[in-house]
């Protein structure tokens, strides 16, 4: 089996929004049966965009926990919610307004109800904290929001949300994109104001998106097709992602979400790295990133014409890169300047390269060949080789690998990492994660 690299970027996006703590995160955490979402009784815990995919009666999507917020001042706190609520819409393709029964609605609730009744998009109305039968009743008067019938549910006690999850798939489409752009998709992604659309706008040859001094300008990923030495790329520039920490609720919030679901939707990333700051912890995160979605990965050493260089310096970067970004060390390294052009075809070059050595098939013979000759060199745990039975590759893009076993435990995340290295020193992969999935021999 193979692995469909525009998958999840084809699902539909349903956003869960609303006014701090009125258990969005809870009802997030409901519907994806998970624990993902921090929940706390103090407004504005969320403090990260989070999604997920989930389903339900065999329908599949993505649900979007957009967060409550924490403004320094309480009269901040409507344009914010606000300005969040607008972004969601633009990016989802259903809305989940959840208001809380306890406190009926308020000036807040019907902002943001104002803003979903002017929009196409299908909404929900959630009334959460129905955590009995006698709460029943409170719900009627959220017909005030104008959006409909509300919902009664309890996010803490899963009361309710069955009915309208029944609902939801109900109104949400089958798909949430056209289909893609053939070619490889190349995702441009980094730190904000390391050069991303600079980059984009030389391998284009115009000016194609918007560059600005100041950082975050790109706030949606854009698409590009270019054809380079006959074939077909399609270049997608994202906006810049800051440390968490950093970043804004609202629009911001939104963006980054969208830009790591272009990692997700794309055959290889570009990590943009501005050579005259070197690797910092923010592209370490950004290529955990890359690697967790199972895209290739190329580091791009930005600004090299500020740098100053002999002819060392370019074997010192790449040094500095696999020490940093050890994690991801076989990822080929360029020096480029979207500036002045040097070696900006080299990136092309490389993600065509890449892309070849993701979708690359190896025998099983010769798979279990390596596989037991890196056993031979060093057994799994307990010292056993007879814990290998036999290997095979199961899927590209990542390359995925199965490993039967006599004793799953004795083949550790480490020992799965040593394997892939043996894989990776035979047959290449250069930029590529290998996937090693263990399963005991019946």
């Amino acid at each position: 089996m193979e692995a469909n690299t525009g998958e999840r970027a084809n699902l539909p996006v349903v956003a869960i929004v609303g006014r701090p703590n009125v258990g969005k995160s809870m009802l997030f955490n409901r519907i994806t049966r998970s624990g993902v979402a921090v929940v706390d009784d103090e407004p504005g815990v969320t403090r990260d965009r989070n999604y997920r995919e989930t389903d339900w009666s065999g329908r599949r999507f993505v649900v979007v926990d957009t967060g409550g917020m924490l403004p320094g001042e309480e009269e901040a706190m409507a344009a914010m919610v606000r300005a969040q609520a607008e972004a969601a819409i633009g990016e989802a393709d259903a809305v989940v307004l959840v208001v809380d029964r306890t406190t009926g609605p308020t000036v807040v609730d019907a902002d943001i109800a104002a803003l979903l009744r002017r929009s196409p998009k299908p909404v929900l109305l959630a009334a959460n904290k129905v955590d009995a039968g006698e709460h029943e009743a409170d719900a009627p008067e959220f017909y005030a929001l104008g959006l409909g019938e509300p919902l009664p549910v309890s996010a803490l006690h899963g009361r309710g949300v069955g009915d309208l999850l029944d609902r939801l798939v109900a109104i949400i489409p089958a798909s949430a994109a056209a289909p893609e752009e053939t070619g490889v998709r190349v995702a441009v992604v980094g730190r904000p104001n390391v050069g991303k659309s600079s980059l984009v706008n030389r391998l284009v040859g115009q000016d194609v998106v918007i560059v600005h001094g100041t950082p975050g300008t790109t706030r949606d990923a854009i698409d590009t097709v270019v054809t380079f030495e006959g074939e077909r790329f399609v270049l997608i520039d994202t906006a810049g992602l800051r440390r968490k920490s950093q970043i804004d609720r609202g629009v911001e919030l939104w963006s980054a979400m969208r830009s790591l679901k272009s990692i997700e939707r794309a055959d290889v990333a570009v990590l943009v790295a501005d050579a005259t700051e070197g690797i910092v912890a923010q592209d370490a995160r950004i290529a955990g990133f890359v690697e967790e979605a199972g895209r290739g990965l190329i580091v791009a050493f930005n600004k090299w014409d500020l740098v100053e260089k002999d002819s060392s310096t370019a074997g010192m970067y790449e040094r500095h890169a696999q020490t940093e970004l050890a994690f991801v060390r076989h990822a080929p390294v360029v020096q480029i300047s979207a500036l002045t052009g040097q070696r900006v075809r080299k990136v092309l070059s490389l993600a065509r390269e890449v892309h070849r050595e993701a979708s690359k098939r190896i025998p099983t013979h010769d798979v279990n060949r390596a596989i037991m000759a890196a056993a031979d060199r060093r057994p799994p745990r307990g010292g056993h080789r007879s814990h290998i039975l036999y290997a095979s590759q199961v899927g590209v893009r990542p390359p995925t690998f199965v490993v039967f076993v006599s004793d799953p435990e004795a083949v550790d995340h480490a020992y799965r990492r040593y394997l892939a290295n043996q894989l990776r020193r035979e047959y290449g992969f250069a930029g590529v994660p290998i996937r090693i999935n263990v399963r005991k021999r019946r």
